[in-house]
């Protein structure tokens, strides 16, 4: 008897060892695994001439700076100009001139932040001319800010050995061209193929009050075809595609989760306190959380709601009106894929 004891005491042993290993094994696949975060928001225009913060741009940032320096990855559509030269290429409207010249001075804001990763492909890089854009482009590069947005360019960091490449799109000429499906999914293709997570921007979509549905058809505004954005943010992800981001509507938009990846149609305006409407759903500045694994695939996140007024800064809003409108937008949208629960929170499946 006291042998088969220890004999049955010896296979309760071994079956627990080799129990714990399996279990080891499955944490060295899954648990370990490295993660990246991307911190998103959509569209940043820090102040323009005679439209600075009061306070010197010195807390534009504050209410968020924890959210975005934590991430590997923090991205941003530079909505204007980074210059003190050049003159104006827009004509004024009833007095009022959209063009948006920044400071140069306030790159450093963007950098204390912890943004790395920009998008100059929008309708307002231009404003003040050839001047104006390259004055841009290298006062982000002084700031170690990676950009995209000129056709062949792209914006390239290695985090934790992972290589992350982001290619920006808009409506024009002048960017990457989101009207061009074809040529877009040829882009993200090259891109996959050299880099462990590609992320794509795309500025499009109609604008303001009422433009917060996201239509499966060609958006117009002002008589500008203003991109397929579902076509493509689809078309780009079977094409390698890892996180779509869509900013230019300025109000938020639903976000889906497609052949497991996120698509955000519109991260709306982030830090426009002046200059740029924030009226109505415009004040609401979602900041887009988002884990992926080494290979690009989602593994969760959320969806962190903070607002803003005219003259300010964003705040963390209690009423979490940015993620509340984005699932619902997505419960109308995208019924099958709505990737953002009532409280914020993205998973693949509810």
């Amino acid at each position: 008897m006291p042998l088969k004891r220890s004999m049955k005491w010896m296979i309760l042993c071994l079956a627990g060892l080799i129990c714990f290993g399996l279990a080891g094994l499955a944490g060295a696949e899954t648990g370990d695994r490295e993660t990246i975060t991307v911190a998103a928001v959509g569209d940043v225009m820090m102040g323009t001439e005679n439209l600075l913060p009061a306070d010197g741009g010195a807390g534009l940032f504050a209410a968020c700076r924890e959210f975005i320096a934590g991430a590997d990855v923090a991205f941003f559509n530079h909505e204007g100009t980074l210059t003190d030269r050049g003159k104006p290429t827009k004509v004024s409207k009833e007095g009022w001139t959209y063009c948006f010249r920044t400071p140069p001075s306030y790159g450093r804001f963007l950098k204390e932040a912890g943004f790395d990763l920009a998008s100059i492909a929008n309708n307002h890089v231009n404003d003040y001319g050839e001047e104006g854009r390259e004055d841009t482009i290298r006062n982000l590069a002084a700031q170690g800010i990676v950009w995209s947005g000129p056709p062949g360019t792209v914006a390239r960091r290695e985090v934790k050995g992972v290589k992350v490449a982001m290619a920006a799109f808009h409506t024009s000429a002048h960017s990457h061209w989101v009207n061009d499906i074809p040529e877009a999914k040829r882009i993200v293709a090259g891109l996959a193929r050299d880099n462990d997570v590609v992320i794509v921007s795309f500025h499009g979509g109609a604008e303001g009050a009422g433009a917060e549905r996201t239509p499966r058809s060609m958006e117009m505004f002002h008589g500008e075809e203003r991109g397929e954005v579902v076509n493509f943010s689809r078309a780009v992800v079977e094409a390698g595609a890892d996180l779509v981001i869509g900013h230019g509507p300025h109000v938020p938009r639903a976000m889906e989760i497609y052949k497991d990846r996120l698509i955000a149609y519109s991260l709306g305006n982030f830090c426009t306190g002046k200059g740029i409407s924030v009226k109505g759903n415009a004040g609401l500045a979602p900041l887009l959380l988002a884990e992926l694994d080494a290979e690009g695939r989602l593994l969760g996140g959320r969806v962190v709601s903070f607002s803003q007024g005219f003259g300010e800064h964003p705040r963390l809003d209690s009423g979490n009106r940015a993620a509340q409108l984005i699932h619902q937008l997505g419960r109308q949208d995208f019924p099958e894929t709505n990737a953002v629960a009532a409280d914020g929170t993205i998973k693949l499946r509810f």
